[in-house]
């Protein structure tokens, strides 16, 4: 969800940004003007008599005003919901004290288990990613891929172990052996 909000808050800010610089352009325009009735009856960009004539005809029993209506409230609705579960994720972590809140983010616990990976002889390189759900490694190494993944796994369960989490993430590992000389 926080992707769809990276996507849309651009998109939004860019919507109200061209609706301002239209209104900016209207307003300087209707200053800049002189004063003459035919001058008036059109906008520089944007019709806005025309469609200021065309609304002045419309009640709420015409036949879009109940559509638009509804539209704008699923819309709406749809942006609050986004806006909701993109709530940021943390990793809950037994205080010492039961009054105390203590927490952290996914990124500190893949960075951690990032640095425990890396810090074992035959890892080349290795990516973590982690959620309160899972820790995934991806790890690249010169030895036996059973005998890395074991040695990666143990390591990744030690530091767990290690670490206060109300709940424990189930811990992923793959491993690809790297080819050629060391």
């Amino acid at each position: 969800m926080r992707a769809v909000l990276r996507v849309l808050a651009p998109l939004i800010a860019l919507a109200l940004a061209a609706a301002g610089v239209l209104l900016v352009i209207e307003v300087v325009a209707a200053w800049l003007r002189p004063s003459l009735p035919e001058a008036v009856d059109d906008g520089v960009v944007v019709p806005w008599p025309a469609w200021q004539a065309e609304l002045a005809r419309l009640t709420w029993r015409s036949e879009p005003v109940p559509a638009v209506a509804i539209v704008v409230a699923v819309v709406g609705l749809l942006l609050v919901l986004v806006g909701l579960l993109a709530r940021r994720s943390h990793l809950g972590l037994d205080g010492p004290d039961p009054a105390i809140t203590v927490t952290t983010s996914p990124r500190v616990l893949a960075q951690l288990v990032g640095r425990r990976v890396r810090a074992t002889e035959d890892v080349t390189s290795a990516s973590v990613t982690a959620s309160g759900r899972r820790v995934s490694v991806t790890a690249q190494g010169w030895s036996d891929d059973q005998q890395l993944r074991a040695s990666i796994t143990a390591r990744v369960e030690e530091l767990l172990d290690q670490l206060p989490l109300h709940r424990r993430p189930v811990v992923s590992v793959t491993v690809h052996e790297r080819k050629g000389p060391r």
